[in-house]
Order: C-alpha cells, then structure tokens, then sequence
C-alpha cells in the first residue's frame, strides 16, 4: 500500500463502495504518479460546510466541489526526506451535494464525479495546478488519463 487515507464523512451520506471506489482509485492514481509512501485525508462535507471554508481560507463566499489544502508547499521538485516517515500530502475536502448535483448536471454518474473530484484533489496536492492554460491541460489530460484506465472514463458513465 503506497498511499494512506484517512477518511471522514461528515454528511454520512457515503456508503462502503463509495469510499472503496475513492480509496483503489487514489491507490492507482499514486501509483501511476509514482507516489511512495505518502498519507492523504479526505473529509466529506455538506454545501453549507464547504462554503464556510471556501470563504475563510480563499476567501470565496459561495460553495464550491472541492478544495484541497496541501501540507507540502515545496518548490517544484523538491521533496522533503524526512527519514522513513510517510509524506503528508495535506487535505482534500469534498462536497457531497455538490457532487451529487454536477453528476446530475453533467448527465454521468455520482460515483465518476466523486471520483473526477477525488483525483482532482489529489493532483493538487502533488502540485498540479490550472492557472495557466497550459497547466490546465496538463492537469486535466493526466485527470482524465487516471480515471480512464480505471475504468471511470468519460464515455463509460455517461
């Protein structure tokens, strides 16, 4: 087991199969990004939570899918070693309403969107980003890339 996630579900909306889906996708998300060792926690909340965090930490006033906080603000390349101890990746907070209605709105299943989000969040805690175009393409291809050879691609769930 490369990655360890922690998870929390505030809503207790989930249940067992969606967090397995989350868990074996990051796992096969880690592994083609050739993460070893590594700790992540993921936490599933309601609109009305999220929106509260979006505002104290972005200092956006409205809900939003998911947001991720990263422990590792190195600069490009760098890893920290720090012995033998896992890297703590940071946090990935997940709204389950707002999953729930993008699904609906974009006409695929809740399990693609939760995990479309899942990976999303985790590539920013790898240092992916989407400002640019040009890493936005980046980011989205290589999203896209893990969740179709998992077998939750764009076609496959409507």
């Amino acid at each position: 087991m490369t990655l360890t996630i922690d998870f929390l579900d505030e809503t207790n909306e989930l249940n067992e199969e969606h967090i397995q889906l989350v868990e074996n996708l990051l796992q096969h998300a880690a592994k083609m990004e050739n993460v070893e060792e590594a700790e992540v926690s993921i936490t599933f909340v309601t609109n009305e939570k999220i929106h509260e965090i979006n505002r104290e930490y972005r200092h956006i006033d409205r809900p939003t899918d998911v947001i991720s906080f990263a422990l590792e603000e190195m600069g490009e390349g760098e890893i920290e070693i720090v012995g033998d101890m896992p890297r703590v990746l940071g946090d990935i907070i997940i709204s389950v309403e707002r999953t729930r209605e993008q699904a609906e709105e974009y006409g695929h299943s809740f399990e693609r969107e939760l995990g479309f989000l899942a990976v999303h969040g985790f590539l920013h805690l790898l240092g992916y980003d989407h400002m640019t175009e040009e890493d936005e393409k980046v980011m989205f291809s290589k999203q896209e890339e893990i969740l179709s050879s998992f077998g939750l691609g764009r076609d496959l769930h409507g």
